[in-house]
């Protein structure tokens, strides 16, 4: 059976040449078109910045859904290839009334998306994003006629200008006084080129890997332990501070410490709401599927955390709400207000780097000092049926638990947690545990496949 395209709060995601077509594009570049129409009413010329990652079908889908817009009387501003974060900066820097991220994040390459940003930067909440899915499936658009079609203009700046942002947050000089020296994996994304900017401006020796933006992925793409086998190894091998990984859109990063050891994406957050909130007291915000790690470095400053359901644009809203100084996703995506409402690898190597910079420890040591959980993530075929009745059997499992339904259900024991839920962006359904006792992590993992065994054999 053919995967059926995914539309939701993420945007579009599909596989090439299956579910996900240059009419698909257009079509989706029309709706988006008619909802800025709607949302302007009376605006004589609406703009829109459009980036995309490096894959090879990022040209294809960027033509095409350039083209619904321009047919809907929209301005293009077209980036060329750079980062998530990347967009979302630019299109304020230039009173753009949207974007468009043509990318599919951490997915393999045959995928390719479509990412919408309103003009905060942020992704249209859940409310507007179906508005949008509606005009798309009504095919309610609003053409413009030859004279008032959409025209479209290059911008090569969005690099400098998303560095020069990350740079005001960090003491420049402290960092670049350590000559820390960094591996950097971009995947053959779109962070390479942004990243090693970064570094080389932070004073770093870089050894780079994967950073020639050809979408070629070296290694599957997602910035998990399995797949970061050889950053682990280069950087064993090569006597340096820190390694990281980015994710093909660079909102992602992963860390490798001095030994050669996968830390993982938890650490991110949880290094740059150290940091943060020693600088300054404050709100933090999280989703539910982040570790408790940064729980326990906002009390230990008298600060407190808001837990938002999974994906960025609910943590974006709620840290615009609450006016919270640091806040993110446990799957290595930072958010720092002062540079933008989006998930930033730069930002969250950036902060590391300061971190190590001030406290002169290495990452090993700064993991021991905040770390002490065990976290097992794991994925696997379900729709929304089948992890509903896998959430309702585990109700009663775990009967004593807190539960906080406000995506998937999120179960709270004294000794850990766990959430399930579907996800935005592929067929799945994702199950997390942590504990302190990686022997009661192993006991709920084990509880909850024996539900998911029962429902997917029935």
């Amino acid at each position: 059976m053919a995967q059926e395209l995914i539309l939701g709060i993420s945007g579009m995601r599909g596989l090439i040449g299956e579910n996900l077509f240059p009419e698909t594009a257009a079509a989706y570049g029309c709706a988006f078109g008619a909802f800025l129409k709607q949302r302007h009413p009376g605006k004589d010329t609406l703009s829109v910045a459009i980036g995309r990652d490096s894959r090879p079908s990022g040209q294809m889908i960027f033509s095409a859904m350039a083209a619904g817009l321009a047919a809907s009387g929209v301005h293009i501003i077209d980036l060329g290839i750079c980062s998530t974060p990347g967009v979302g900066i630019m299109l304020r820097e230039l009173d753009c009334d949207g974007g468009v991220v043509i990318t599919a994040s951490h997915n393999p390459i045959e995928y390719n998306g479509i990412k919408l940003l309103l003009e905060n930067g942020i992704a249209p909440p859940k409310a507007m994003a179906q508005q949008i899915i509606q005009i798309y499936y009504d095919r309610r658009f609003a053409m413009s006629d030859s004279l008032h079609c959409g025209t479209i203009e290059s911008n090569d700046q969005t690099h400098q200008v998303h560095l020069d942002k990350v740079l005001a947050i960090v003491n420049k000089d402290a960092i670049a006084a350590k000559k820390f020296k960094v591996v950097l994996d971009s995947a053959n994304g779109a962070g390479g080129t942004a990243g090693l900017m970064l570094l080389e401006a932070l004073g770093c020796e870089v050894v780079g890997m994967n950073l020639e933006p050809t979408g070629i992925f070296a290694h599957p793409p997602e910035p998990t332990q399995e797949n970061l086998v050889t950053l682990c190894e280069k950087v064993k091998e090569s006597d340096v501070a820190v390694g990281f990984a980015q994710d093909p859109d660079a909102d992602r990063v992963a860390i490798v410490d001095e030994n050669g050891v996968y830390i993982g994406e938890e650490f991110s957050l949880a290094f740059a709401a150290k940091l943060v909130l020693s600088q300054m007291k404050g709100t933090a915000a999280a989703n539910l599927s982040t570790s408790r790690m940064i729980d326990d470095i906002a009390a230990a400053t008298d600060c407190t955390v808001i837990r938002t359901p999974v994906g960025e644009a609910n943590v974006a809203e709620a840290m615009i709400q609450n006016k919270c100084v640091i806040g993110g996703e446990g799957n290595g995506g930072i958010i720092d207000l002062r540079v933008g409402p989006i998930r930033d690898s730069l930002v969250g190597m950036a902060l590391t780097l300061q971190l190590m910079a001030d406290t002169g420890k290495t990452i090993s040591q700064l993991t021991a000092e905040v770390g002490g959980y065990a976290m097992h993530k794991s994925k696997c075929p379900a729709d929304k049926e089948q992890a509903n009745q896998i959430i309702e059997k585990a109700k009663a499992v775990f009967a004593e638990a807190t539960l906080d339904t406000s995506d998937g259900c999120r179960f709270d024991l004294p000794d850990g947690w766990i959430h399930i839920r579907t996800s935005n962006t592929e067929p799945i359904m994702r199950i997390i545990t942590e504990t302190k006792d990686p022997a009661v992590a192993k006991r709920y993992i084990e509880q909850i496949e024996a539900i998911r065994r029962d429902v997917m054999e029935t």
